[in-house]
């Protein structure tokens, strides 16, 4: 019986820049800001610039998701009661299909207490603003690839990254080259099989 693999799929959907949301009830202000991020250092380098620049709000919650399956991931309720604030941002961006994002909700206590419903309300619905407001873009999830070669296989190897449209992020040429670019996952396989015997491929 003849048998098919499945195509990799390395595209998904996340945001181009920064966006902010608003959603207010019983005099809470509840601010929430998405962001593009790509590293959990970049999430928490975010993180804390909110809280430092909202040093005078009761509680700065967040969710965050990174990569093509979006397998890291996390959210923190900073305070509020268990899962009526990280999980509803969260769910907005699983709601979304959004990964590589990271959503700060800061929150302004307005004197009333809004109940577990409430506040799971007001988490989801700040959250949604901000992704509302965002420009949703297609990424393609890629490895970065280093070829090690002889210089005899230098127009070999530039044959290949020019059948594939790929331009080194990095080259060095001597002796022995090396050049390192960035191949999507769909293509990896097919890429490294092209480049065979010619080169040592470190896959990142």
């Amino acid at each position: 019986m003849e048998s098919f693999e499945k195509p990799v799929s390395d595209c998904y959907k996340s945001i181009s820049s920064p966006s902010s949301g608003v959603y207010k009830d019983k005099g809470s202000k509840f601010l929430s800001f998405a962001f593009p991020v790509d590293s959990e250092e970049r999430v928490k380098e975010l993180i804390a610039a909110k809280k430092s620049e909202y040093f005078d709000a009761r509680h700065h919650c967040y969710a965050y998701r990174l990569g093509l399956d979006g397998a890291t991931w996390r959210m923190n309720d900073d305070g509020e009661p268990s899962s009526t604030a990280g999980k509803p941002i969260l769910g907005q961006i699983l709601s979304n299909e959004l990964s590589d994002i990271l959503i700060v909700v800061v929150r302004y206590f307005g004197g009333t207490l809004l109940g577990t419903s409430g506040l799971i309300q007001a988490y989801k619905g700040a959250a949604a603003d901000a992704i509302a407001n965002a420009s949703i873009v297609e990424k393609i999830a890629a490895r970065q690839v280093e070829l090690v070669f002889d210089y005899i296989q230098m127009n070999d190897i530039m044959k290949i990254l020019k059948n594939y449209k790929y331009v080194p992020k990095s080259q060095k040429f001597d002796n022995i080259c090396s050049v390192t670019v960035d191949v999507r996952l769909s293509e990896l396989e097919g890429f490294i099989n092209a480049v065979g015997s010619k080169a040592e491929t470190i896959i990142k």
